[in-house]
């Protein structure tokens, strides 16, 4: 049985963990995966949990949380008409095809490898939030079969050694192809569902060595973890919203972009022993 105290001071860490990242997605409205997974790495590496399968709680404790909030997210897109629902059937297959694959392989791979693997996917989506323009364009229409058929299951395998929904490939890919910022995050909500749930119950079912393990893990799930986020992120989201209200769109995706950059580098050292 795990020290009483222990377990106090994880609950605190997620608490303050669910409410950062709530109030995060209502400013910004991006998933929290992106964040929620360096932060578990953090939170649970400082008391005393770790072994070579920690990067993999994390990343399937944080698709966990996104197969709630991304079908929450979709719902409330789609009551105001905002969901590309031809995009979301023809992308989500090849999505979750992908999605199942990326749990393959990141289950054979190392705590640390993933960590490398996360450092530098995230370092690219910050540069994008950085620099990245809302005139770039790659096209004006979404890919046809054949490159659908060859990037979306690149979008859920990605996704998912990243521990993230949707937004942070979908939604560059679609505004990329003329799809409207509102229109490409509301349908990346969806793309978050197509990668979430097949990854989660794959989750479920990998091995997780009991040394090292935080309590109450299934599989790769952490239950307690899942469970206080999703309250805290309920509670905090709305905060964010109104925030985001006062403050210039586009400061915030560059300082955002920022951030991420910093933790992105940070996980990399951490990786690499420095």
């Amino acid at each position: 049985m795990p020290d009483l105290t222990l377990l106090l001071a994880l609950t605190a860490m997620l608490l303050a963990i669910g409410a950062f990242v709530g109030v995060l997605a209502g400013m910004l409205g991006v998933g929290g995966g992106i964040v929620l997974v360096p932060a578990f790495f953090y939170a649970f590496q400082t008391l005393g949990y770790g072994g070579p399968q920690l990067m993999q709680i994390c990343l399937a404790t944080s698709l966990a949380t996104i197969m709630v909030t991304s079908a929450r997210s979709v719902l409330s897109h789609n009551r105001k008409g905002a969901v590309e629902w031809y995009v979301l059937r023809t992308w989500a297959p090849g999505i979750a095809v992908g999605a199942v694959l990326g749990v393959i392989v990141a289950a054979a791979l190392r705590s640390g490898t993933l960590q490398v693997i996360f450092g530098v996917l995230a370092l690219c989506v910050g540069l994008y939030l950085l620099l990245g323009r809302t005139s770039w364009r790659l096209g004006h229409v979404m890919p046809g079969t054949l490159l659908r058929t060859l990037l979306s299951p690149v979008v859920g395998f990605l996704s998912v050694l990243m521990g993230i929904g949707g937004g942070s490939f979908g939604v560059p890919l679609m505004t990329l192809h003329g799809i409207s910022m509102h229109r490409a995050v509301a349908t990346a909500a969806g793309f978050g569902a197509a990668i979430a749930v097949p990854s989660v119950i794959a989750f479920l079912l990998v091995d997780v060595a009991p040394q090292g393990r935080p309590p109450l893990t299934v599989g790769a799930v952490n239950l307690p973890a899942f469970v206080i986020v999703i309250a805290m992120t309920m509670l905090t989201a709305p905060v964010g919203v109104r925030l985001a209200h006062g403050m210039d769109a586009v400061l915030l995706r560059r300082v955002f972009g920022a951030f991420l950059m910093l933790i992105a580098l940070n996980m990399l050292r951490k990786a690499l022993g420095w």
